[in-house]
């Protein structure tokens, strides 16, 4: 079958306030214009043809985001599934290609929206990471456990921050009943990370929830906070990102080598450290999903899900 074209940071306990346009999609805008940023950042559709001309006799390997990615962002983040259009594209991608989601979420919960089997989990930021077999090159061996899966199958889990989670699990108590009075926040568990929503929450709330965050977090010094698209994410200090899940997960998966081009497709600050490793490498994809100018070190971009879909479509019809 042949494609088709359609139109188409990390900071530290010293956080800024929230301004006003954080509460805005245009958080990290860039002052410049979206016809000037395509011209750095051009369309992964338009390009296709061009980037599967660059990978033949090469071996490519899929990343994706999931939230702002896979499925739309939504008020509610417990209701942000992905369409089953979408979730047949990234089956299509899975039979075809290597392929892993890396999701700030909770791992257990991208599992639950993708239902796919076949493919590489990665939560937490990457600090929680199912895997065939474990790495001798990442981590050490006292991060990885070997366990049996509801369905028998013999796993590798990687959790590099596993001595920090009875603190994870305090300061979640804590920020729960710190915003308790804050109308339309929330604090999500993710197990190795919390994220604080504030999507819902009213402008001139915005301030004491900033606050009420870092009072909390000043009785845990390794720890830190980084922003996301309305959302304050919590996550241990530790030299552990998507970067380097991702390098982690193609090096349990045997495609550590330079034939190998990685795609990654992400929306989110946090998928910049996947953007920076995959730059670094000096080969692959790094594409940004966006429909605004931003900062990134994507080469190429998508304005949203649906051009994810085309784009994952025409990758798996690709001949």
């Amino acid at each position: 079958m042949g494609y088709v074209h359609l139109p188409s940071q990390t900071l530290g306990m010293d956080i800024e306030p929230i301004p006003k346009t954080s509460f805005d999609e245009g958080d990290d805008m860039v002052c410049e214009s979206y016809s000037s940023w395509i011209m750095k950042h051009p369309s992964a559709l338009y390009e296709f043809e061009k980037i599967m001309k660059a990978t033949q006799n090469k071996k490519i390997v899929v990343f994706l985001d999931y939230d702002g990615t896979l499925s739309d962002i939504v008020d509610n983040p417990d209701k942000a599934f992905m369409t089953e259009s979408m979730r047949s594209a990234v089956r299509e991608v899975a039979e075809r290609f290597p392929t892993a989601i890396v999701s700030g979420r909770r791992r257990e919960k991208v599992q639950d929206f993708v239902k796919l089997d076949g493919i590489c989990y990665a939560g937490s930021h990457g600090m929680d990471i199912i895997s065939p077999v474990s790495s001798k090159k990442f981590g050490g061996q006292g991060h990885h456990r070997r366990v049996v899966d509801e369905k028998g199958n013999e796993i590798v889990l990687f959790q590099p921050a596993a001595d920090f989670l009875p603190k994870v699990e305090e300061i979640f108590k804590l920020l729960t009943l710190g915003i308790n009075n804050i109308k339309g926040s929330r604090v999500e568990d993710n197990k190795f990370c919390l994220s604080v929503h504030f999507r819902c929450v009213h402008e001139k709330d915005t301030n004491t929830l900033e606050a009420v965050v870092r009072s909390v977090l000043e009785g845990y010094p390794d720890f830190r906070i980084t922003r996301g698209k309305k959302v304050l994410e919590v996550r241990p200090l530790m030299d552990w990102d998507k970067g380097h899940a991702l390098e982690y997960l193609l090096d349990t998966l045997g495609f550590d080598s330079s034939d190998v081009v990685p795609i990654y497709l992400g929306d989110d600050r946090t998928d910049e450290d996947a953007f920076k490793m995959i730059t670094t490498r000096g080969e692959g994809y790094p594409i940004i999903v966006s429909s605004v100018p931003k900062e990134t070190m994507a080469s190429y971009s998508l304005r949203d899900t649906k051009e994810v879909m085309q784009f994952l479509q025409n990758l798996a019809r690709w001949r």
